[in-house]
């Protein structure tokens, strides 16, 4: 066995075994473990369980490489994930927290005290959480089949077990604290290499600094100038300024990632694990620390891999390298058919430009450039084997934050809150764990025939969240004469809408030769595309439910009541209702 195999199934069987220890300690033992953690988490914990919940295959596997490729018009990515989430800390975590309610279709029950929004709130939720966690899927089965050299299929296979000892066993008690042992795996996985290449590149050991800094060559020119100067002789796009789609598309695309992320039910539970209300907006500043540490990172990871991988291809300008001398991590890759070449002129060389006619590099995956660029940098074994059990790490804690969501919204607020109001704590835990092992079956089976399915995917969970769940928590909360009839009007008019518009690009549940645009071009509403159209839901969803005000009345006067105490910023709750 070569030494990078014998690190790699170091630091990934490792971590996998410290994961099940500790799904073993803090097995649940009760409702309130399952869903809550037993609301015992300190702040600090809970912020680091955040961030790991929260930073997933697409922020650890695909940002960078999104950013790698599509240069400024990536950045949505980061305004909307990253300001999407202080809106949620500062808009909605601390008033729901103060209300006391496990989920979020619980709370929209209480708000808008009608069983039909607690069940809208459901299919919702399930809607943009299988659609997520899809996403997920498939950075566990890419991972595993690249480090443990593995068919796809099979590195799937691999992942959906971890994930259903630990989540299933554990409940939210197991996934808190093995969440905290994978966001330290994830964090050193992530900047470790960072350091390496920006010291390597520019001298400079603090990446976000060595972004905007002189290559280190002594040549005076800016790495970002350079970057862009490779590019643009090639054909493609000028790095710093190649937008997406538009100005609008670009506002609409950051709103709908904002705004969805503020809407996501598996970070909002989070907030329900610690004990006050004031926990809650600590752990929120807190986590906003542990994320700020990867996000910050991101735009210097994918400006230095796309320049590395440049530089491999074309080591000196206008010399292009020879396929028979290409490097052992350009081989590792065609494995996986996430990196194919193609010989077109016969001289043998790799020819990389913008021009589908003579480009040889016919495909190269983005979810491979963060899990390559330590081997493309040539840094140490123990650095590539790091990043193969950080990239595990982001997947699997939010997979199984995800499966958790699901289960908790299907034996909470489906069954115990609707179906059988009798159900034992006993039967609802048991229920719990039998639709979480359902999910992850769904989800494999899903994440085995992706649809098509790349970073994109998790856009769409987004869109679907903030055109449904973000308006309906936020009338709740600041609208407080919003009535029962009108929430559900607009959470359904928004939804509707967001998967008409997508489904009319992607296909029907995205199934290949089922989109039907007919007459009109892609992206015909003012040029913005199916992933960013969470946004224009949302406003559907908004003005839909303040016309139906006026044709249903306000809210009860008990109601209105009962959303002036939970706004109100002293007293009140202290720990979540039991149900």
């Amino acid at each position: 066995m070569d030494e990078l195999k014998l690190y790699t199934y170091i630091a990934v069987f490792g971590s996998f075994a410290v994961y099940f220890a500790i799904a073993w300690w803090a097995r649940a033992g009760s409702t309130s473990d399952f869903y809550v953690a037993g609301g015992g988490v300190t702040p600090l914990q809970n912020g680091m369980a955040i961030g790991a919940d929260w930073m997933s295959a697409a922020s650890f596997i695909s940002m960078a490489g999104m950013i790698s490729f599509l240069g400024y018009g990536g950045s949505v990515f980061l305004m909307g994930w990253t300001g999407g989430y202080v809106l949620l800390a500062m808009l909605l975590a601390p008033y729901m927290r103060k209300h006391g309610k496990f989920t979020v279709p619980e709370f929209i029950f209480d708000r808008y005290y009608s069983k039909t929004a607690r069940v809208v709130a459901v299919v919702c939720l399930i809607i943009a959480s299988l659609t997520y966690i899809i996403g997920q899927m498939k950075g566990v089965g890419v991972a595993f089949s690249r480090f443990l050299e593995v068919e796809y299929d099979n590195g799937l296979y691999i992942g959906m077990f971890v994930v259903w000892v630990y989540a299933v066993l554990g409940g939210m008690k197991g996934i808190t604290y093995t969440q905290i042992a994978q966001y330290i795996v994830l964090i050193f996985a992530y900047t470790i290499p960072a350091v390496f290449i920006s010291l390597q590149l520019t001298g400079n050991p603090i990446p976000q600094l060595g972004l905007g800094s002189t290559l280190a060559d002594g040549s005076g020119v800016y790495l970002l100038d350079k970057l862009d100067l490779v590019v643009t002789e090639l054909g493609f796009k000028e790095y710093t300024t190649d937008n997406m789609g538009g100005t609008v598309n670009m506002f609409a695309y950051t709103l709908s990632l904002m705004i969805g992320t503020a809407g996501l039910p598996h970070v909002i539970m989070r907030f329900f694990t610690v004990p006050s209300v004031k926990a809650a907006r600590q752990s929120a500043g807190y986590a906003l620390v542990f994320i700020a540490l990867l996000y910050t990172v991101a735009p210097a990871v994918g400006a230095m891999a796309r320049l590395n991988l440049m530089n491999t291809i074309e080591p000196v300008a206008g010399q292009n390298l020879d396929y028979a001398e290409r490097p052992q991590w350009f081989k590792d890759w065609e494995k996986t058919g996430l990196l194919k070449y193609e010989e077109k002129n016969g001289d043998g060389k790799i020819q990389y430009t913008a021009d589908k006619a003579t480009n040889e590099m016919v495909k190269v995956d983005r979810d491979i450039m963060v899990l390559a660029n330590p081997a493309i940098a040539n840094l140490p074994n123990w650095v590539i084997a790091l990043v193969a059990a950080g990239g595990l790490a982001a997947a699997l804690s939010t997979a199984a934050g995800l499966l958790l969501a699901i289960s908790s919204s299907i034996s909470h607020d489906l069954m115990k809150g609707i179906l059988t109001p009798d159900l034992s704590e006993k039967n609802e835990l048991l229920a719990g764990r039998i639709v979480m092992t359902i999910s992850v079956l769904v989800a494999g089976w899903l994440g085995l025939n992706p649809p098509g399915f790349a970073a994109g995917t998790v856009a769409l969970a987004f869109g679907l969240a903030a055109s449904s769940i973000f308006p309906a928590l936020m009338m709740g909360i600041f609208a407080k004469k919003m009535s029962g009839k009108a929430a559900v009007a607009g959470m359904i008019s928004g939804i509707g809408v967001t998967m008409l518009y997508v489904f009319q690009h992607k296909g029907i549940m995205f199934i290949p030769g089922t989109s039907f645009l007919g007459d009109m071009g892609p992206n015909w509403f003012f040029g913005i595309s199916p992933n960013a159209f969470g946004s224009v839901g949302a406003v559907v969803n908004f003005a839909v439910a303040f016309a139906m005000l006026k044709v249903t009345g306000p809210a009860p006067a008990h109601i209105q009541q009962m959303v002036e105490n939970f706004r109100t910023p002293h007293g009140g709750v202290s720990e979540a209702h039991d149900h």
